[in-house]
């Protein structure tokens, strides 16, 4: 996320550092740097002109230039000014008065279909019932596309969608399928195009005058730049929209839509799609998102996220375990699919304060397939062997290392890695205590 534009600031940053005294020409040169950095990242040219001027006005007065630290109160301009962009503060999605009808717009492709199951998901999490609506009925298998969804989202889905019906005539019946539910919230996932013409918006129009959804949400991918810019200023002259859905911004690495469509619209980004399961969608903190883009990493979104997938008994236990060397291969496997479900590890590592700095650097290469085998070779084993691992010997080792595809030396390997991790646990657990975050890792 944001690697390029991340990249950038921090090659800046860093020379900014090294010098003791800020004077007027570094600030120009450094002013000169961000404005060809956040071009380079598609923001748009206007946005980028009246950031710069802020960031310029406060730079140039003596809360830098008399300042005993003047980098580090560069920065923290530069990110106020970046999350003052973005909206300040977070922009919280609510439910109203049930069922909260919430009507999802969008053109074909953005992601639209997929992030409505995502909805589902996130206000499932919380305790809502929620009723899924296929009122996409143009696009083949769309409302096929949406059942499938709903049922890996674990939410109720409107099925009574018959031949010849209209989107309009699909939305009424959902919603008074809703009240007889007791449904919290209705999300209607309306049909697209793959470009923006007046009998869509004319369409979307007419649903939002007779169905009086309380929320509309616009989606737009967030690798098209300054498209889905366009395209979100299009949608709120004809359809006007109370949010804005970045998806794809795990994907892009330029990231001029985030910083951008704020300021143009005037329209809050309510949420962002950061992967491709269901569980990968975060409400849209512009702060966070400003310190992602400097570097500072996303400690509170990882530990929040950690705190969703953490099961307090099962800590507890693991915490027993470890203080009493009994913990085994099998706790250890549980922990590395733990932090599977945060996210890849490049996910994980980029919510950390300086990690792109240190990624750049080639101190650290975080190998992906490396979990993968580490993972075959404990799947390999019996359940008592993953209890003991004092039992793996000859004939066991060879037998493990053919279910898993490697090599003796490898498992040999995980067997001394396991025991040096469950040594240090234990004697960290001693001395300071166990933090419950983050996980052990291989």
């Amino acid at each position: 996320m944001f690697e390029s534009l991340t990249n950038r600031f921090q090659a800046l940053f860093s020379r900014i550092r090294s010098k003791g005294i800020v004077r007027k020409e570094d600030l120009a040169s450094s002013l000169r740097e961000i404005r060809l950095a956040l071009l380079e990242a598609d923001v748009n040219y206007h946005v980028v002109k009246d950031l710069l001027s802020r960031v310029e006005k406060r730079a140039l007065g003596a809360e830098v230039l008399e300042s005993l630290t003047p980098a580090q109160q560069i920065v923290k301009i530069v990110h106020q000014e970046l999350t003052a962009l973005m909206g300040s503060t977070v922009s919280k999605f609510s439910l109203s008065s049930p069922p909260t009808v919430i009507m999802v717009v969008g053109l074909q492709g953005s992601g639209k279909t997929t992030f409505c199951g995502k909805l589902a998901r996130y206000l499932i999490q919380k305790g809502k019932n929620t009723l899924l609506v296929p009122a996409d009925l143009r696009r083949p298998a769309a409302v096929d596309q949406l059942i499938t969804i709903a049922r890996e989202a674990e939410s109720d889905v409107y099925e009574e969608v018959k031949a010849g019906m209209r989107a309009l005539e699909v939305c009424h019946s959902a919603i008074k399928e809703a009240r007889k539910r007791g449904s919290d919230a209705v999300v209607m996932d309306t049909g697209g195009r793959l470009h923006i013409d007046m009998q869509m918006m004319e369409e979307w129009a007419e649903m939002r005058r007779k169905i009086k959804p309380h929320q509309i949400l616009l989606v737009v991918d967030a690798m098209t730049g300054q498209d889905a810019v366009n395209i979100a200023q299009k949608f709120k002259e004809y359809v006007d929209y109370d949010g804005i859905v970045l998806t794809k911004l795990d994907s892009d690495t330029r990231g001029g839509a985030a910083l951008s469509i704020r300021a143009i619209t005037e329209k809050p980004v309510k949420f962002v799609s950061v992967g491709e399961k269901l569980d990968d969608l975060e409400p849209f903190y512009p702060d966070r998102i400003a310190s992602r883009i400097l570097g500072m990493g996303d400690v509170l979104s990882l530990i929040e996220k950690a705190q969703q997938l953490t099961d307090e008994k099962k800590a507890k236990e693991i915490e027993r375990k470890i203080i009493s060397r009994e913990f085994d291969l099998e706790d250890f496997l549980d922990q590395i699919n733990q932090v599977g479900k945060l996210g890849s590890l490049n996910q994980v590592m980029e919510m950390l304060p300086g990690w792109q700095k240190l990624k750049g650097s080639n101190m650290v290469s975080l190998d992906e397939s490396r979990i993968k085998v580490t993972k075959a070779i404990i799947q390999s084993m019996t359940r008592e062997e993953r209890r003991k691992p004092s039992l793996i010997e000859g004939s066991r080792k060879k037998r493990i290392a053919r279910g898993s595809g490697t090599s003796i030396v490898e498992v040999n390997r995980l067997l001394k890695q396991f025991e040096q991790v469950r040594s240090m646990m234990h004697h960290f657990s001693r001395k300071k205590g166990i933090k419950r975050f983050p996980f052990p890792m291989p």
